[in-house]
C-alpha cells in the first residue's frame, strides 16, 4: 500500500511511474487524497468536540460544587448535544476511513525505474540465459506422457480423488518429489536462510497484509465457516509474522524459508498449456523471504536472483531470467525478475519462480516497521522468491534428463533420491 505522504507529496511523478502499469492512476490518488482531506477535516471536528466537552464537563463540576445547579443544568445539556455531534462524527470517520483505505487497496505498487514498459508477458525483458538445451531422442514424449509411462504421476487418479489439477506422486515420483524438497531446503539454509515451518491457512488479516486481498480473492480457497484462506504461497504466514511488529536496524537481515504445499484455485485455466504439471491447484513449493532495510533491499534481490541461478545451474537445467515489463508485474511488486526453464519436449519456456522486491508497500499494509540508528521508526522492505517451486522443475527434469531407457536423474540429487534413474 502506498503511503498518504508519499501521495501528497508526489502525487504528479507516481501517476506518472504508474503509466509504466497501464494505468490512469491521476483520478484515484485525486479521490484518495480528497478522502484524507475529509478524514482529517472531520478527525479534527471530533477532537475539537471532544475538547469542548471535556472543558465542559470540567466546569460542570466546578458548578456544582459552587451550588449553582442551574447554570451546571443549562452545561450538561450542551455537553449531551456535543456527545451526540461527537458520535456522528465518530461514525462520519469511520465511514471515510474505511472508503479511504479501499482506495488505497485499489492502486497497486509503483514500478521501479528499471522496468520496462508494456502490456503483458510477451514485452517483458530477458537479461540472462545459461545452461545448453539438449538434443533430445526420437520420439521424445512431454512430461506427463512420461509419467504415466514410468508411473510415477497419477493424474487420472488425482482427479478421481479430488478433482483436475491435484495428482497423485507414486514410487521414484514421490521420492523424486521429496528429494528436491529436501535439496532446495538444505541449500537455502547453507545461504544463511533459517527455516521455518508455517500453517497453511490464514486469516483474513495476513492475506491484507501481503497484498493477496483483494487482489487476488478469486484465486484463493477459502474456508468459509472458519473464515480462514488456503495459503497460495509460504510467502503470506511467512511474512505476516511481522505483521505489527518494530525491529531495529540491527536485526537486518531477516532470511527465512520454508516448505509449504500451495493452493491456487487459477479459474478459468484451460488447454494444451496448462496438462500435466504446468498448472495445479496444489502443488509443492520451497519460498524464501527477506525483511530487509530500504538501503539494502536491491542488493538482497541481486542476491537471492544469484542463489537461484546456483540451483538450476546445479541442476543443470537450460534457464533465462526476465525482468517482467509494467503489464505484467504483480499487483505489489516494485521489480520482478521471473526463472523460466526450457521444456525440451514440449519446445517452450515454463516460469519457475519469481524474485520480487515490493520495497514497503507490504511493510505499510502490515505496519512493519523498525527504528533506525537515530530511533526513528521507518517502514522495512520486503522481498521474497520461490527457490523453487517443484511441478515445473519437475517437468523439466524429466523432459531434459529422458533418453531411449528411462530418464536419469540430475547428480546432484541422487543422494537425496538413493537413485540415479527411473525406468
Amino acid at each position: 500500500m502506498l503511503q498518504l505522504q508519499e501521495i501528497r507529496n508526489q502525487k504528479e511523478a507516481l501517476a506518472e511511474a504508474l503509466k509504466k502499469r497501464n494505468l490512469e492512476a491521476l483520478p484515484i490518488l485525486d479521490k484518495i487524497l480528497e478522502l484524507d482531506e475529509q478524514r482529517r477535516a472531520t478527525q479534527t471536528e471530533l477532537d475539537n468536540t471532544l475538547a469542548e466537552s471535556n472543558k465542559l464537563s470540567k466546569e460542570i463540576g466546578i458548578l456544582f460544587k459552587s451550588g449553582k445547579a442551574e447554570e451546571a443544568k443549562e452545561l450538561k445539556e450542551k455537553t449531551a448535544t456535543l456527545k451526540e455531534q461527537s458520535k456522528t462524527l465518530n461514525e462520519q470517520l469511520s465511514i471515510i476511513a474505511t472508503a479511504l483505505q479501499q482506495e488505497l487497496y485499489q492502486l497497486p505498487n509503483v514500478p521501479h525505474s528499471s522496468v520496462p514498459a508494456g502490456n503483458s508477458d510477451e514485452d517483458n525483458e530477458e537479461i540472462f540465459r545459461e545452461g545448453n538445451i539438449p538434443s533430445l531422442v526420437e520420439g521424445a514424449l512431454p512430461h506427463w506422457e512420461l509419467a504415466k509411462k514410468y508411473d510415477i504421476i497419477d493424474f487420472e487418479l488425482g482427479v478421481k480423488v479430488t478433482g483436475a489439477g491435484f495428482p497423485i506422486y507414486k514410487g521414484k515420483g514421490a521420492r523424486l518429489q521429496r528429494a528436491l524438497i529436501q535439496y532446495f531446503l538444505d541449500k537455502n539454509t547453507a545461504a544463511g536462510y533459517t527455516e521455518i515451518q508455517v500453517p497453511h491457512l490464514v486469516n483474513e488479516a495476513s492475506g491484507f497484509g501481503t497484498g493477496q486481498l483483494p487482489d487476488k480473492e478469486g484465486q484463493m480457497y477459502h474456508v468459509g465457516e472458519d473464515d480462514l484462506y488456503l495459503i497460495p504461497t509460504a510467502e503470506v504466514p511467512i511474512t505476516n509474522i511481522f505483521r505489527d511488529e518494530i525491529l531495529n536496524a540491527k536485526d537486518f537481515p531477516i532470511k527465512y524459508t520454508g516448505y509449504t504445499p500451495c493452493f491456487r484455485r487459477e479459474a478459468g485455466s484451460y488447454g494444451a498449456h496448462v496438462r500435466g504439471l504446468n498448472r495445479l491447484h496444489q502443488f509443492d513449493k520451497v519460498e524464501i523471504v527477506r525483511v530487509e532495510h530500504p538501503d539494502t533491499s536491491y542488493a538482497a534481490l541481486e542476491d537471492m536472483t544469484n542463489h537461484i541461478k546456483e540451483l538450476l545451474n546445479e541442476l543443470k537445467l537450460p534457464y533465462r531470467i526476465l525482468r517482467l515489463c509494467g503489464g505484467d508485474l504483480g499487483f505489489t511488486a516494485a521489480l520482478t525478475y521471473d526463472f523460466e526453464v526450457f521444456s525440451t519436449a514440449q519446445d517452450r519456456w515454463l516460469e519457475i519462480s519469481s524474485v520480487s522486491n515490493f520495497e514497503t508497500y507490504q511493510a505499510n499494509r502490515l505496519k512493519l516497521r523498525f527504528k533506525d540508528e537515530n530511533g526513528k521508526k521507518q517502514l522495512a522492505h520486503t522481498l521474497n522468491g520461490s527457490s523453487l517451486a517443484l511441478p515445473r522443475v519437475l517437468a523439466g527434469i524429466l523432459e531434459n534428463y529422458q533418453t531411449e531407457n528411462g530418464i536419469r536423474i540430475p547428480e546432484v540429487l541422487v543422494p537425496y533420491c538413493g537413485f540415479d534413474f527411473i525406468d
